[in-house]
């Protein structure tokens, strides 16, 4: 490493987001726990698959695990906003600890049937669904908005990393040991980790943060006495209820904040959003989960398919460093877009690319597309949407994208099952599109985000 580059790293960990200490726990958790999640997304594939399991049961397996996150999801945006994202994240990968080391209990059984692992995979995902909405809200409660894009970038890009290595180890376990116990116990192993890291961190926002400036300008703002003439004011009545004339004017008092359903109805940006999510998810879902371990297990084993996890997750970790540059981004809302177009292109010729290798160059361009946008989105969010309702808010449109999941899973699993696996990947890639071309019809969709533009509450029209 040359001296300039040192220098460079040496100042991004004294001045970025690393010189956080509640960030740097987070972000290790985080990069631990991704590497048991995608243990568990190769072993759970394989351990229906290879006892005799169709795509139909793998999809019923994922429905149960899809249904019980999407149920969750908003209960786990009103806790985050009620207790704190902290302390239910910490919840959460306790109980998801203690439920994957049940399911590695009935992979080492052999225990593969629907009444057992479906109920089992529901409970997952049900803890999944508490811990989403608060692990995009936490990041707040940990930076100042000048460290905030760099911080989601860092942060993906350690989940994107534990990714690149987890499908490797999970795939090279069940490769070598012809079984998932191993990769389950890895999992298990790593929700310990992450809970471990979580618990280190303080329970109120650090100093200095987003959230921590939030709630001293609202201690402010409860505390303040406006002198007459300034701000909102209402008159001061004497005792017969009439006005009791301009030299007494009083201070109205402050707004109460929007509730949650208030601010989505007044914001056009965030509408069209869910609906694009959904769609997108329609057909994101089913490819990922169910599609592309089918077609994995027909041409390429386990191995291969950990090879194919993989290569996905280095082009989200390409994805996300660029995404660390997103302030320079005139129209971040245009980029995404674009980004996930991209993305349709590739799942759409995944089959087609010539075997493993063509296979992997589409996953490693699918995967950099996704996590820009993720990164570029999830920021978006962060910056616009008031933090005393960020978890709620984030957890509607994310149960709105998380709703499509067993659907697409289900249907996924029975077009396989009736025209085959090749012939999906074009239908999925064609929906994405559609949905991307239709939420840029509409003005505010096309905004979101934009350096200047009208705050997403404000935007009523398309």
């Amino acid at each position: 490493m040359s001296t300039a580059t040192a220098r460079r790293v040496t100042a991004a960990f004294q001045s970025g987001p690393m010189a956080v200490r509640g960030f740097r726990l987070l972000a290790g958790g985080q990069f631990a726990s991704t590497i048991g999640d995608y243990c568990y997304a190769v072993a759970l594939p394989w351990l229906v698959l290879s006892n005799h399991g169709s795509t139909v049961e793998l999809g019923i397996v994922l429905a149960c695990y899809g249904i019980f996150r999407t149920a969750m999801i908003p209960v786990g945006g009103i806790l985050a906003d009620k207790i704190g994202p902290r302390t239910l994240m910490l919840t959460a990968d306790i109980m998801r600890c203690i439920l994957v080391a049940i399911l590695t209990l009935l992979a080492a059984r052999h225990s593969a049937s629907l009444i057992a692992l479906a109920p089992t995979a529901a409970l997952i995902g049900g803890g999944e669904g508490l811990f989403l909405p608060a692990s995009f809200s936490i990041m707040p409660s940990l930076l100042d908005g000048s460290r905030l894009a760099a911080g989601n970038a860092l942060s993906s890009s350690a989940v994107q990393v534990g990714s690149l290595i987890g499908p490797a180890i999970g795939g090279a376990m069940v490769a070598i040991t012809g079984a998932s116990t191993a990769a389950f116990g890895i999992d298990a192993l790593s929700f310990a980790i992450s809970a471990a890291t979580l618990a280190l961190i303080p329970r109120h926002p650090a100093p200095g943060s987003m959230a921590a400036q939030a709630a001293e300008e609202a201690a402010q703002a409860d505390t303040t006495t406006l002198p007459a003439g300034t701000g909102p004011q209402i008159p001061a009545t004497g005792p017969d209820g009439l006005p009791a004339g301009p030299a007494t004017l009083t201070a109205a008092p402050p707004a109460k904040p929007q509730s949650v359903l208030a601010y989505i109805r007044q914001s056009r940006a965030i509408q069209v959003i869910m609906v694009v999510g959904v769609a997108a998810n329609l057909a994101n879902g089913g490819m990922g989960e169910v599609a592309l371990p089918a077609l994995a297990h027909a041409h390429w084993g386990a191995g291969g398919y950990g090879a194919l996890l993989a290569s996905m997750a280095a082009g989200a970790v390409i994805g996300t460093l660029i995404a660390a540059r997103s302030g320079r981004i005139r129209n971040p809302a245009m980029t995404t877009s674009v980004a996930f177009i991209i993305e349709a292109a590739a799942i759409t010729s995944l089959p087609f690319l010539g075997g493993e290798a063509g296979a992997a160059a589409a996953l490693l361009i699918l995967g950099a597309c996704s996590g820009l946008g993720n990164v570029l989105f999830f920021t978006m969010a962060q910056r616009s949407i008031p933090s005393a309702i960020l978890g709620r808010v984030l957890s509607m449109v994310m149960l709105c994208t998380a709703g499509a999941f067993p659907l697409s899973v289900l249907v996924t699993g029975l077009l396989i099952h009736h025209i085959g696996t090749t012939p999906f990947f074009p239908i999925a890639g064609i929906f994405l599109v559609v949905a991307i071309i239709g939420g840029n019809t509409q003005r505010a969709f096309r905004d979101f985000g934009r350096p200047g533009g009208t705050p997403p509450s404000m935007k009523t029209a398309g």
